[in-house]
């Protein structure tokens, strides 16, 4: 099974330290989340994971990490200034803001103060544009009417590659096709932002952009849906909860020729199976617009260069073809969020015990759990058995994170680390001290096995690779 709802995820994450409600001292902010000691290793073995796949087992893509504040000319000719912003609506009524592209026979909310529980339809305002990226100023003295003085937290990731595609191209020698691969944070305004880390104000990404010769685009562009469909499934997501979209002609972003989004099953408690699932994540086909928008030679039609500002040229020159052009952009762009809590969802299993007793079992793909083994004391008051279990713990780290845990009986420490989906525990009991062996536990299949400890380590080594 997987979870139920989001709101079960949310409970469990609170709970066991996966996420927090950021700012909570002082009443939170809305849809900002803080990750626990729990939720940082979970997002950091996804990212690990995505990094492994696309950077380190490839020959053919470079790694970046490049500014969150980059120039405002950035954001001028990539068209965030003018084009990225949402349709925004009022209420009247009630006083609720809205994107006018998200309504559904919208009702003022319960709880609104000034219509509580009135049900009345929203009385709702022309929609006007509302621009996503958050604003900032460079420099403590920057006058008001510098233009470049204004700065804006990035909005995606994507536009610091395009304007490092020379530098990569000439610094790490690569010919067509090669990608730029990058993790980190991005912001963004959102109007409604809400169900938990789904959609937040800020979020971490991760995205690709695959430059390849314009004719093979399609093709390249087909095998990336295909290989991240299979990633997803190696993070332990089932088939049956992932849905391929096609986005529209009307629908597609301006510089896209086809953009796919695999959507997952984030909803699975509504009753129409279509809203069940939201995007997961997308890949387009951004052809040439990028390059061509930041490099100084394109003109248009009454010979004006396009971008006056820019100091390079980001076209190819193809030694073999001998022919220079502007490469076409396949970006399958990921979101660490929610792609941590598909994880959750779909890791999230129920089990009754012989006492009648329903516990919780995080079924996490072994490489993804945040601890791997837990050393548990079967009686915390026996300094020989205490001493032993902590001389293992330090034996098994660095090669698997270890931790010691003594706070609870061992049905209690048992379940713990079920719920928070650690894939083994080892119990130090009374015959330890004679047998020289401990009792190995199975988070999903709840079996034990006894296990000298001179095999102990190469034996979890292997049931971790499984």
């Amino acid at each position: 099974m997987s979870a139920p709802n989001i709101e079960t995820i949310v409970s469990l994450a609170k709970r066991r330290g996966f996420v927090f409600p950021a700012s909570d001292l002082y009443g939170g902010l809305g849809s900002s989340w803080d990750y626990g000691s729990l939720g940082v290793e979970l997002a950091n073995n996804i990212k690990q994971s995505w990094w492994r796949w696309l950077v380190h087992e490839r020959d053919d893509i470079e790694g970046l990490d490049s500014s969150i504040i980059q120039n405002r000319l950035v954001w001028k000719y990539s068209g965030h200034e003018t084009t990225f912003s949402d349709p925004l609506v009022d209420c009247r009524t009630c006083k609720g803001r809205f994107r006018e592209d998200k309504l559904k026979d919208v009702t003022c909310p319960k709880d609104a103060n000034s219509c509580a529980g009135s049900g009345k339809e929203c009385d709702l305002t022309e929609a006007k544009q509302f621009n996503l990226m958050f604003k900032t100023t460079v420099g403590a003295t920057s006058a008001d009417d510098d233009y470049l003085a204004t700065a804006y937290l990035r909005p995606e990731t994507a536009q610091g590659i395009f304007i490092n595609f020379k530098n990569v191209l000439d610094t790490s020698r690569r010919k067509l096709p090669f990608g730029i691969a990058q993790i980190g944070k991005a912001f963004r305004n959102e109007v409604t932002p809400g169900n938990f880390i789904f959609r937040t104000r800020e979020f971490e990404q991760m995205e690709l952009e695959y430059f390849c010769r314009p004719e093979d685009a399609p093709k390249v562009h087909q095998e990336f849906i295909d290989g991240f469909q299979e990633w997803f499934a190696s993070l332990g997501i089932s088939a049956e909860n992932i849905k391929l979209y096609e986005q529209s002609k009307e629908e597609l972003s301006h510089y896209s020729d086809r953009t796919v989004d695999i959507l997952y099953r984030f909803f699975p408690e509504r009753e129409d199976e279509n809203a069940q699932f939201d995007e997961l994540m997308g890949l387009a086909n951004r052809t040439d617009y990028d390059l061509k928008t930041h490099s100084k030679k394109p003109e248009d039609a009454e010979g004006k260069r396009l971008n006056p500002d820019s100091t390079e040229d980001l076209s190819y020159f193809d030694p073999t073809a001998n022919e220079r052009f502007y490469p076409y952009c396949i970006e399958p762009s990921a979101g660490v969020n929610r792609t941590l809590l598909a994880v959750l969802m779909e890791a999230y299993s129920e089990r009754t015990n012989d006492k009648g007793e329903v516990r919780v079992i995080l079924k996490l793909k072994k490489d993804l759990a945040p601890i791997k083994v837990a050393v548990l004391p079967l009686a915390k008051n026996k300094p020989e058995i205490v001493a032993m279990a902590k001389q293992l713990k330090k034996e098994l780290l660095p090669a698997m994170r270890t931790v010691y845990d003594d706070t609870g009986g061992i049905g209690k420490l048992y379940a713990r680390q079920d719920e928070i989906g650690t894939p083994f525990c080892v119990t130090v009991d009374h015959e330890s001290l004679e047998d020289n062996a401990v009792t190995v536990r199975d988070r999903d299949t709840w079996e034990q096995e006894r296990v000298p400890v001179a095999e102990l380590k190469e034996y979890l080594r292997k049931r971790l690779e499984e």
